[in-house]
């Protein structure tokens, strides 16, 4: 049996109550009011800019990494292209690899959408076009536990995605019956961002876009880093684009 979510030490700064499958769990932050899901993406968008600008990043790791980072921009930035924001939600567990993807798709949210409109402003498509576009309130996720969680892992998932501005909803449920329920959930979904890189298993023969296979639910699987290296993910990790770095090197999932 999966651990309760609300069962959290008295220390948390967060409190969640229990929540059945299909829903994300009701989190109570005792910090401050939480920034926009916009201020996010463009800080991450500012400090992923000020990166890929530097002619000399210093080490053949930077330079490799910088070269990695762009690849992925340039794969999130096709699929914002394929799909709506509301047909697309990025497959979220916490851990390393889609962690930093997350943070790359904020980045390219603040690079392809306008600032939120004033209250006396009316926000348009880039092509000056009359149709409204508005910069969403939170970015779609789904979250899956594993069989067998640690409760610091779902811990990591519930903080991050309350900074993030992450709308997750949550299934305890194997794969492919959380996927299932998830795009039962939100039918509009039509494309899901996923962390697997190249030497995860089932990697090897992977693309940037890849349909799911039969047998499974019906959606295009997008890997924006299937061919980063480990030593790149941990660059990141350990690097310049987080602002919670303390929780960044403790979750070593």
């Amino acid at each position: 049996m999966t651990q309760d979510p609300s069962d959290r030490s008295a220390s948390t700064a967060y409190q969640t109550t229990p929540t059945p499958n299909g829903y994300p769990a009701k989190i109570e932050s005792a910090s401050s009011t939480p920034r926009s899901l916009y201020d996010i993406c463009l800080e991450i968008r500012k400090k992923v800019d000020g990166f890929l600008a530097e002619d000399d990043p210093g080490t053949a790791l930077l330079r490799n990494l910088q070269a990695r980072v762009r690849e992925t921009i340039g794969v999130v930035d096709e699929a914002f292209q394929r799909y709506e924001l509301r047909e697309i939600a990025i497959s979220y567990n916490g851990g390393k690899d889609c962690l930093v993807l997350l943070i790359i798709i904020l980045a390219c949210l603040a690079r392809r959408l306008p600032p939120p409109p004033n209250k006396d402003q009316t926000s348009k498509t880039p092509n000056e076009s009359s149709d409204p576009i508005r910069f969403p309130d939170k970015f779609q996720a789904v979250y899956i536990v594993s069989l067998y969680p640690f409760s610091e892992i779902d811990d990591f998932v519930v903080l991050s995605s309350a900074e993030y501005q992450l709308d997750v909803t949550r299934y305890e449920l194997r794969m492919k019956e959380g996927l299932e329920a998830y795009l039962a959930d939100h039918p509009d979904i039509k494309a899901i961002f996923v962390g697997t890189r190249r030497t995860d298993p089932h990697g090897e023969k992977l693309t940037h876009f890849d349909p799911t296979d039969g047998g499974w639910p019906d959606f295009m699987r997008v890997h924006p880093v299937i061919d980063w290296h480990y030593a790149e993910i941990w660059a990141v990790r350990k690097g310049f684009l987080f602002r919670l770095k303390m929780l960044v090197v403790t979750n070593e999932n």
